[in-house]
């Protein structure tokens, strides 16, 4: 090869390094911490048509990687510790006694949410996302409290929902959910919010005795700041 075409060649290949290097991804690593709402939404067992949702209402806090594909497009990766309990007040259940119940949820989860970027002012970014997250069930306590209205004694049963035997009670620990989402990021700060819908049936035995088939799932209302330690333009 002569020496000009030669120098040419490196000029070029120089020259398409040096632009591939500008395009590389957008990195960020960091933490988040937001609010969290599972949703348990399970038919009866005595009736297909009536659904019975239970709410639970806590947090989150989780660890997050965010990598920017091309042109806006990318991918948030990262892993979240969810708490979520619930609670009834106190109410009659006869003349002698009161009866009033708590839950208490602790979840583990995985998520991959696909994004894409608009800038929409320096530094400044409107962010639609969707994608699947696993979840991992650590446990889900029910405690049932009975008061005994003439001596104020208090005798509480708890049953854990993903060991207990009773069909309608039992839950799979392992659940799969897709969600959609939209947010905003400024430089390193950012806020998200979204819903996942539950792809699973949540029972681990969905068969009642009464010939009803269990349906439902489980979901999950989020809300999510955080901010990136690293982040690598």
């Amino acid at each position: 090869m002569p020496m000009k075409r030669y120098f040419l060649f490196v000029a070029i290949l120089c020259l398409a390094v040096s632009v591939r290097a500008k395009e590389l991804p957008k990195q960020g690593f960091g933490l988040q911490i937001g609010w969290a709402q599972p949703e348990l939404r399970l038919n009866s067992t005595t009736s297909k048509d009536t659904l019975h949702t239970t709410k639970l209402k806590g947090f989150k806090v989780g660890l997050v990687y965010d990598a920017s594909i091309a042109a806006g497009f990318g991918a948030s990766i990262g892993m979240n510790y969810t708490f979520g309990a619930a609670a009834t007040k106190w109410a009659k259940k006869n003349t002698s006694f009161s009866q009033r119940s708590q839950v208490l949820y602790h979840q583990a989860e995985v998520f991959v949410d696909w994004q894409y970027k608009f800038e929409v002012a320096k530094e400044t970014y409107l962010i639609l996302f969707t994608g699947p997250t696993i979840q991992c069930g650590i446990g889900w306590n029910k405690t049932d409290f009975l008061r005994n209205e003439m001596t104020d004694a208090v005798t509480t049963t708890t049953v854990n929902r993903y060991a207990t035997e009773t069909a309608d009670e039992l839950l799979k620990r392992v659940n799969v959910t897709w969600g959609v989402g939209a947010g905003f990021q400024y430089r390193r700060y950012f806020l998200r919010g979204g819903y996942d819908f539950g792809l699973i049936v949540p029972y681990k035995n969905p068969d009642f005795t009464n010939g009803n088939h269990a349906r439902g799932r489980l979901d999950q209302w989020e809300i999510k700041i955080g901010a990136y330690l690293w982040y690598e333009d």
